[in-house]
This record gives C-alpha cells, sequence and structure tokens, in this order.
C-alpha cells in the first residue's frame, strides 16, 4: 500500500526575512499605507530596508524616527533651487573614476555604487542604487590605485561608496593588500551603515578582510539615533573593536529624527559605550528633495551649545557643514569667544560670561 508522498518542508532560507525593496513589500510589512502614491519616488531613488532596521520601527508611530530615514516620503520629489543632483562637488575633484581627491593627504575610492540600506536623505541618492554603476571594474581600480600611487601625499584612502561593507571579504582584503604596497599610504577608512543596519554581515571573515599588518585601519559607522544601536549592532560593532579595529562616528542633523538635544545626548552617549568615538554631526546636505529633513543651522549650534558641559567631551562630535560645490567641511558649531579691548569675554556652558585678559601685565622687559 503505498502512502502519499510527504510535502517538501520549506527551506530554511524562504523564512528568513528579506530586505524590503518594493513598495509592495513595505505596504506588506505595514510601513505605508496600502492606497500608497509613492511610485515615482521609488522609480527616482532606490529602496532597501533591511530586516534588521525594519524589526526597530514602530508601525503605531506616524513619526517614528527610523521609519522617517528609510522608507520613501511623496517630499522627495520637492526640490529647491539650491538642491543639487552632486551637492558636495564629487565630480568636481574626481581625476580618475571612482577617486574623489579634495584635501591634500586624503581620498575618497568609491569602491561600490549599492548599499544595504538607501537613506532617504542621502548627498549621493543620485549617484547610488541599482541603476548605478554597481562596482568598480578591475580596469577602474587599477587606475585608481595608480593615482594614489603617484601621489605621494596622499596618507589616507577613505572607502565609501555606495557602502564599501556590502562587497565581499575576498575583494576588501584584496584591496587591502594592495593598499598595503603603496609605501605613503598609512590609514584606510571604511565609511559604512552595514553594522547598524546589517550586522550579520560583519563576519569574523570581514573584520579579518579589513585588517593590514602594515596599515591602520578605522571604521566610521553612521548612526542617526539610538535606537539603531540595538543588540545586534552592537555585537558587530564589538566585533569590530574586539579586533583592534579604530571606530568613529557619523551622524547627520535630521528634522524629525534626531532634532532634540536629548534625543542626540542619547545617540552620543551609546555610541561611545559601544567604543565608537562620535567624530562628524553633519548639517545636511543639499540634496534633490531633502528639505525636509533641514533645519537651520542656528538650531544646530543651539543643540550644540546645550550639549557642551552635559555632555562628556568623548561623546561630542564637531558640527559641520560641507560647503556645497566641493570646498570641503568647516566647523560651524557655537562660538564661546567674543574680543575686546583687554582679551577676550567668554561665554560658559552654563551662559554666564567671563573677562579673559591677554593684555601685558607686570614688569616689562
Amino acid at each position: 500500500m503505498s502512502s502519499a508522498p510527504r510535502p517538501t518542508p520549506p527551506s530554511p532560507m524562504a523564512a528568513m526575512p528579506r530586505t524590503l525593496r518594493r513598495l509592495d513589500e513595505l505596504a506588506g510589512a505595514g510601513l505605508l499605507p496600502a492606497d500608497h502614491d509613492l511610485d515615482a519616488v521609488a522609480a527616482r531613488y532606490a529602496v532597501a530596508v533591511t530586516p534588521t532596521l525594519t524589526a526597530l520601527i514602530d508601525r503605531h508611530d506616524p513619526a517614528d524616527p527610523v521609519a522617517r530615514q528609510f522608507v520613501p516620503d511623496a517630499r522627495e520629489l520637492e526640490t529647491t533651487p539650491q538642491e543639487d543632483a552632486d551637492p558636495i562637488g564629487d565630480d568636481a575633484h574626481s581625476p580618475v573614476p571612482g577617486i574623489v581627491h579634495r584635501y591634500p593627504d586624503r581620498v575618497l575610492l568609491k569602491l561600490v555604487g549599492v548599499c544595504a540600506v538607501y537613506c532617504r536623505f542621502c548627498f549621493r541618492r543620485e549617484m547610488v542604487g541599482p541603476g548605478a554603476e554597481t562596482s568598480l571594474s578591475d580596469e577602474a581600480i587599477e587606475t585608481a590605485l595608480a593615482y594614489i600611487a603617484a601621489h605621494p601625499q596622499i596618507w589616507e584612502v577613505v572607502l565609501t561608496g555606495g557602502d564599501p561593507l556590502v562587497a565581499s571579504p575576498r575583494r576588501l582584503g584584496e584591496l587591502m593588500t594592495r593598499l598595503a604596497g603603496i609605501a605613503h599610504v598609512k590609514i584606510v577608512r571604511f565609511h559604512t551603515r552595514v553594522p547598524v543596519a546589517a550586522p550579520e554581515r560583519v563576519t569574523a571573515t570581514l573584520v579579518a578582510a579589513l585588517r593590514h599588518p602594515r596599515l591602520t585601519t578605522y571604521v566610521a559607522v553612521h548612526a542617526n539615533h539610538a535606537r539603531e544601536l540595538g543588540p545586534p549592532a552592537r555585537a558587530a560593532i564589538a566585533r569590530l573593536a574586539d579586533a583592534g579595529i579604530a571606530l568613529v562616528s557619523q551622524s547627520v542633523l535630521l528634522r524629525g529624527v534626531n532634532d532634540e538635544a536629548q534625543t542626540l545626548a542619547e545617540l552620543f552617549r551609546a555610541l561611545v559605550e559601544c567604543r565608537v568615538k562620535p567624530y562628524y554631526l553633519h548639517h545636511p546636505d543639499l540634496a534633490p528633495g531633502t528639505a525636509h529633513f533641514r533645519l537651520p543651522i542656528a538650531r544646530g549650534q543651539e543643540l550644540m551649545r546645550a550639549l557642551r558641559g552635559r555632555l562628556s567631551g568623548l561623546a561630542l562630535p564637531t558640527y559641520v557643514l560641507d560647503i556645497p560645490g566641493g570646498y570641503g567641511k568647516v566647523p560651524v558649531g557655537p562660538d564661546y569667544l567674543d574680543a575686546t579691548p583687554e582679551g577676550w569675554r567668554v561665554t560658559d556652558y552654563c551662559g554666564g560670561t567671563h573677562a579673559y585678559e591677554t593684555a601685558a601685565s607686570g614688569p616689562q622687559p
């Protein structure tokens, strides 16, 4: 007597949560209403929300700060006259494909054009995503490395993109070996969202690929809200730190995400607890369709003033503006000094003022 064939059990991979890349997937996950009208946004700007980030979003909060960073918004199609597809002038400082040489002693190397997740405020949003060049060709990498080798003033190479940590460990390890062969390169820095957005990618193999005995490796972790630093992200960051990799952070000041002093304080303290030094707090760049994220520089200065003295110096980043057109970053934090005939008037973190006299006193030679 024959028995009916047993049903094939589902593949373990089929049950694993996947990155949401289509609007219907976002709607099915409760991140968008079923009657959304965002097709034009998704057609212009790449969409991807990883399982880790999806799990952090509060579906009952219409102003959820994690959702605001990654879920498409109709306002992304609204542009202002000041906005530019290349807001910080990468193209003006790109001598060969993949290289941006804006500062004398360092270059950006844009290895890939894709990310694990796509931020709705990204300053390279017109240049990254599945429709962009996904990675540098072997020929382009050779040209980029030849450029670095031919310029002995280049002390640091900053891997960016896209997100360099979406590349395979094999490819990253090979690149580190090639960079180590250029005598004047001493520092390699990786700018990444991966430890926060896709922490499972930060494996022992990946961590090993980021290190080379002749180079000092830094990883700049991008996080904008303390909730992003959940247990999976903290574990991924710990794997990097335990391997001796120096960690700094980059954050962007965003309306509706982190534009309150307490929110920033929680973020920066959480980063320090993870052994990550807060490095830069960026004023949002003038990328197309991002006006709803921007706030006045004066508000950023006010927030930084509120944090100074109330937050450990270890937890204070530098508030910076990337000058449109490719002229570089400048600090735009609050000023605590006013010149006087006798020297300076200094404002303390509580708002009190004090004289700091620099005029000569006592016996003169």
